[in-house]
């Protein structure tokens, strides 16, 4: 059949109904753009790429469809590194679109040229370039494919003169592999150890939220064992959190019961889990990991299995797949040993942790530092930011999906959330990037619109993304709700300073006189302050409903004070030393 390199590519797309795109409009890339509209493609043109990157994280991430990022070759390409690197460890399969300078006159330092597959090659699970202009649709086909196996980012990277050619092409078949389901010695090594096990313990991962059916078949063999379900940092969505085997949150400010007993398994079932090492650090002064445990590890990448933690039996496969076959291999007294007790003892630290969580309403300060004191008395009648959590669960609809940054504000809250359902927690991930909380619900929205979502971020943070609110006001854009915790400082930089740096407060200061309510109002939207915990939980209360029934995005600037949560790299910091000594009286001029 003849038609043109952007009709074949376009109907790629349409093959596997790829029917969003986010970036920023370019020459590189009109030829295709020219024809979305007709292909039934809406593209989402940005205020910044990199939040067009998170956007289309958050779209996929929230549906489970795929989604395109494409821009302008060079600069505009270039700006995506960060949100590639973001989905990729948020194993998210977008299409990571890359037009490329002509193949003419590439190597000559030309308008806006840049090598684009090194730059991504490290960010992307595959990555291609075309060839030749008859091998476009294949290519795209086949790097489509590749990240739907990977569950993570590919790039294809088109030579912009290869646009508006004529070939004659059939269109690529799409072939789709049957995930893997365990090898059998593997699953009844597995299901062994579980019936065994006098207190097994369930650890749940991002796998299980991308498998199909993951949960429920989790939670099916958790009700089996009787063993309660842990989730890995940021995964609060991996198990339903009214459950009554639901443990809650490892790591950085995660649950404290969840901690606790984790601590006390023989047997720990950590179901589609790469066992990051940020979800297993020490919390709350403990460091909880069971290290005479035995350890069963399932993934999908082989590659990830062991690579964190001593495991005794590995298995490759969907998180879905490996629950059903160890249920329906399991012995039939499995779970009964102490089942009684141990059932027992998950409600009473459970009790007990909510108890204590409810009446958290400050920061500690670490020995020999004084700053979260100083803050209270600082402001006295400000929120602090778990007083602000605390308001901020009351307003929140059950249903509703969230977003968070990256920061110290977004981190205190890290305990508090829980759904009854996959896909509702949109949290930065392991690559930690700033400025994620704002364009991740934006694309949520986009792809659920009949879902309330609600993004949060510190103000330093929300910075990084504040520019989006000059595109998302335009008629064809879902309403959103932002939550902005506003105290003027980068916060976890901050708390370093106090624990290492004397209070030494290098770059951590923001600007007072900027308002970020008022910026939003600036840009047609809404902007509120709210001052205390009443005024926030009714601000989000009327926010949400004007974004579900009005269609009116609101930003809130929740005024909190100066307190600090943990750090969060306390493993990986300390008390410098100073040996050589720097003086100002060593500066020289420079000479030009």
């Amino acid at each position: 059949m003849k038609m043109t390199t952007e009709e074949a590519f376009v109907k790629t797309l349409q093959m596997h109904g790829i029917d969003n795109a986010f970036g920023i409009i370019g020459s590189a890339m009109m030829p295709i753009s020219d024809i979305f509209p007709d292909a039934g493609i809406t593209f989402w043109d940005c205020a910044h790429e990199g939040s067009a990157g998170m956007m289309a994280d958050g779209f996929t991430r929230a549906t489970g469809k795929m989604s395109m990022m494409i821009a302008q070759n060079g600069p505009g390409i270039t700006n995506f590194v960060t949100a590639v690197k973001t989905a990729y460890w948020n194993h998210t399969p977008c299409l990571l679109v890359t037009p490329q300078a002509a193949n003419k006159t590439i190597g000559q330092g030309g308008f806006q040229e840049m090598e684009q597959m090194n730059l991504f090659a490290d960010c992307v699970a595959y990555q291609e370039e075309v060839r030749d202009p008859s091998r476009i649709a294949e290519t795209l086909n086949r790097v489509i494919m590749q990240a739907k196996r990977a569950s993570a980012p590919a790039q294809i990277n088109v030579p912009r003169d290869f646009w508006t050619q004529v070939i004659d092409i059939d269109l690529p078949a799409i072939v789709a592999f049957e995930r893997p389901s365990g090898g059998e010695v593997a699953i009844a090594k597995a299901a062994k150890l579980l019936s065994n096990a006098k207190f097994p313990v369930i650890l749940n991962g991002a796998g299980v939220v991308l498998a199909q059916g993951g949960i429920e078949a989790s939670k099916l063999l958790a009700e089996r064992l009787s063993a309660p379900v842990c989730v890995g940092y940021q995964h609060n969505d991996a198990f339903p959190g009214g459950h009554p085997l639901f443990a809650g949150p490892l790591g950085y400010n995660g649950s404290k019961a969840g901690m606790e007993l984790i601590a006390k398994a023989d047997v720990v079932l950590a179901l589609g889990t790469r066992l990051n090492p940020f979800s297993t650090l020490p919390g709350y002064g403990m460091d909880y990991w069971p290290a005479d445990a035995k350890i069963i590890q399932v993934d999908i990448n082989p590659d990830r299995i062991g690579l964190t933690k001593k495991v005794s039996v590995g298995i490759v496969g969907d998180a879905t797949k490996v629950a059903t076959a160890l249920l329906e291999n399991l012995s039939g007294t499995a779970g009964d040993e102490g089942r009684e007790d141990r059932k027992a003892t998950i409600g009473a630290t459970k009790s007990k942790w909510a108890q204590q969580l409810s009446g958290m309403d400050h920061e500690d300060d670490d020995p020999g530092t004084s700053w979260n004191e100083r803050a209270r008395a600082d402001k006295p009648d400000w929120m602090s930011p778990r007083m602000a959590w605390r308001a901020i669960q009351s307003a929140l609809p059950a249903n509703a999906i969230i977003s968070s940054d990256i920061g110290n504000n977004c981190a205190i809250g890290n305990a508090y959330p829980s759904f009854d359902e996959g896909r509702k927690y949109l949290a930065p991930g392991l690559f930690g990037p700033c400025g994620y909380g704002l364009p991740a619900i934006v694309g949520a929205k986009i792809g659920c619109r009949d879902v309330p979502v609600v993004g949060f971020a510190g103000d330093g943070a929300f910075g990084i993304s504040v520019n989006e609110l000059t595109a998302i006001g335009r008629g064809e854009w879902p309403a959103v709700t932002q939550v902005v915790f506003r105290n003027y400082q980068w916060g976890a930089e901050k708390r370093n300073s106090t624990l290492w740096f004397d209070d030494n407060f290098v770059g951590t200061e923001l600007d007072e006189d900027v308002s970020y309510a008022g910026i939003a109002q600036s840009c047609g939207l809404q902007g509120v302050i709210a001052r205390n915990m009443d005024e926030l939980t009714a601000a989000l209360n009327k926010a949400i409903d004007d974004q579900m029934h009005h269609g009116k995005t609101t930003l809130i600037e929740a005024m909190i004070n100066q307190e600090l949560g943990e750090p969060f790299r306390r493993d990986a910091m300390k008390k410098p030393v100073s040996v050589a000594g720097i003086s100002k009286d060593d500066m020289r001029p420079q000479t030009v």
